[in-house]
């Protein structure tokens, strides 16, 4: 393999990981509301239910993890350029 085609490949490979990562989350959360559907009926429109807050904790926790999965590419993506000889610009 050319010397070229390596950071490519890693790209590729990184961008993949990342993308099962979510993928993984985005599964779990979805497995996790499925529960709590069935574990926790709606109580109506009159109040914010416990199932409510749970679900709403639950999709918060998977967008901080997506963000912070953007984060860490982010900052491979930075350090690859930076390492393969690119200017290193501020964040």
């Amino acid at each position: 393999m050319a010397i070229v085609d390596r950071p490519t490949e890693l790209s590729e490979q990184t961008l993949d990981s990342v993308e099962k990562g979510q993928r993984a989350a985005i599964d779990a959360v979805r497995k996790f509301v499925d529960t709590v559907d069935e574990k926790l009926p709606a109580l109506g429109d009159e109040h914010p239910s416990t199932r409510q807050e749970i679900i709403d904790a639950a999709l918060e926790l998977s967008d901080r993890l997506v963000h912070t999965q953007y984060g860490f590419l982010r900052e491979v993506v930075q350090s690859a350029g930076t390492a393969l000889g690119g200017s290193d610009r501020a964040k």
